[in-house]
């Protein structure tokens, strides 16, 4: 019997030493960018639409090119740092990330901001997973529940002043540099990851060899498994974007997609290394989570991608003030998330996930005041304050209950499949929603009829909040939980749950 080859080699670092502080502040700088480029982007769709004398459907892609391939490759993209080296994948992600944005900053016409945008999506699938492995691998057990607080709460701020900083570049040298705003952080990572962050891969698994001894291998990743999940996520975004059109390719894009997830199910069955083994979804608890998560991170994402442009189309609000607006959610999420995970431990999971979701669709349903003559503190502020109050509730539980649905060596895995389920959520959502209230190619083009489409919208978000709330229910235990106490704090994200890397064991330090 050999002994096992130790694969991750890297020190024990603390915060209290230089390089800790140095590679939490690399990790920070390169979610941050990716967080960005998901929030930054909205409050600037009206004048990428004008500029361009584009329909409603580039404004969507312009969203959804970005979401699609950052949810399809994410797994993927955590697979690859494990196996050749999370540092090496990261720092490849953030290049990618940078010299997508650049493209997207001088795109020509519609058409390549597009693309651009669905380079910018691998690019944060490649330097995403990386960010928190890297923390999980590097950090002493004993600083790295703090390490990942830190992590959470300064990327929650960078996610959180997306839309303000957007809203005043899109006022200011225009909605171009919205794109060129990520790009010197990312090229500062870097250099500071090249010098101060350690290298680390993947824990290893068990193999029985020939002769009878035990050898250690990495474990493999799934293209083929990502490559179906991805095309299916593609057809199923252009289906719903295209559906007005009525044209044959459309039905067939949605035949397609339907057979692309077939194979994809039938691919993570009787795969080796599948990317998301389906036994995972055994345990009711995360399967209902998982639901939920689809449920309310659909309702959000359409509610923050029609509310930006309702204030500036039908409100009269500049990028700035649009951005600015919505700054009371952020604040909200950013001062009592991290302490609203106690209510799990306190109430059970049922009734913060039940009561979270449905202030949020409460709050919803009160933007149906916001008009043409719409005042923000009468209107807009209570509105979106109500929001915050459900999203506080809500957030932070439904991390917590998620980590704890699944022991501590699949956490890792069911954090990113949890991820990429908000994520996927939120595409569909922008994909689609504008189809469901018949929204029209011009509609953000005038002032009453997006004012109309909204009002039809905002209830179907608020029903998609209402059906994660029974959901949780239905099917959440209402006794506490046991939370693993490697995790630290609950990750108070604004806008989707945090990514764990697929692999990275959790130890408790007793």
């Amino acid at each position: 019997m050999h002994p096992t080859p130790s694969y991750d080699t890297s020190p024990a670092l603390r915060l209290a030493d230089a390089r800790g502080r140095w590679t939490l502040l690399v990790t920070v700088m390169g979610s941050s960018v990716v967080l960005l480029g998901s929030t930054v982007t909205n409050v600037a769709l009206p004048r990428i639409g004008d500029d361009f004398d584009a329909d409603l459907a580039v404004l969507q892609w312009t969203v959804n090119a970005y979401m699609l391939t950052l949810a399809g490759l994410i797994l993927l993209g955590g697979a690859l740092g494990d196996r050749f080296g999370r540092r090496r994948v990261f720092v490849l992600g953030v290049l990618w990330f940078a010299a997508a944005s650049l493209l997207c900053g001088i795109a020509p016409d519609p058409h390549t901001l597009i693309a651009a945008r669905a380079l910018q999506g691998v690019g944060g699938a490649l330097l995403t997973p990386g960010s928190l492995a890297i923390i999980e691998a590097s950090f002493h057990p004993d600083d790295r529940p703090r390490a990942i607080g830190l992590w959470s709460g300064f990327g929650g701020i960078g996610a959180g002043l997306g839309p303000f900083v957007g809203g005043w570049l899109v006022d200011g040298p225009g909605w171009r540099w919205t794109f060129f705003l990520t790009i010197a952080p990312a090229l500062l990572c870097v250099p500071l990851a090249l010098r101060h962050v350690p290298e680390s891969v993947g824990a290893s698994r068990p193999e029985t060899a020939r002769l009878g001894e035990e050898r250690r291998r990495l474990p493999g990743f799934d293209v083929t498994g990502a490559a179906l999940g991805a095309l299916s996520l593609a057809l199923a975004t252009y289906a719903l974007t295209e559906a007005r059109a009525g044209v044959p390719v459309v039905l067939g894009a949605a035949v397609g997609s339907v057979l692309a997830c077939w194979a994809f199910l039938v691919v993570e069955r009787r795969g080796v290394d599948p990317m998301v083994p389906l036994s995972i979804f055994s345990s009711r608890q995360f399967s209902a989570v998982n639901v939920i998560t689809l449920c309310v991170y659909a309702g959000t994402g359409g509610f923050f991608f029609l509310t930006a442009l309702e204030l500036q189309i039908v409100v009269g609000y500049s990028a700035l003030a649009a951005g600015a607006a919505m700054l009371p959610n952020t604040v909200l999420m950013l001062l009592f998330s991290s302490r609203s995970a106690t209510l799990v431990e306190r109430l059970g999971p049922r009734t913060p996930l039940t009561l979270g979701p449905l202030v949020c669709g409460a709050g919803m349903m009160m933007m149906l005041r916001v008009g043409p003559a719409a005042s923000y503190f009468r209107d807009v502020l209570p509105a979106l304050v109500v929001m915050g109050c459900g999203m506080v509730v809500m957030v932070a539980p439904l991390t917590v209950t998620l980590l704890s649905s699944v022991d501590a060596e699949h956490a890792g895995l069911a954090s990113g499949v949890n991820n990429a389920a908000a994520r996927v959520a939120g595409l569909v959502a922008v994909a689609g929603l504008p189809l469901l209230v018949g929204m029209g190619p011009d509609a953000y083009r005038s002032a009453a009829a997006f004012d109309v489409s909204f009002g039809r919208a905002m209830p179907l978000c608020a029903g998609l909040l209402v059906a994660g709330a029974l959901v949780a229910f239905t099917l959440l235990p209402r006794t506490t939980v046991a939370t693993h106490r490697s995790y630290g704090r609950a990750h108070g994200w604004l806008m989707e749950p945090p990514l764990l890397s697929r692999y990275a064991h959790h130890r408790t330090a007793d």
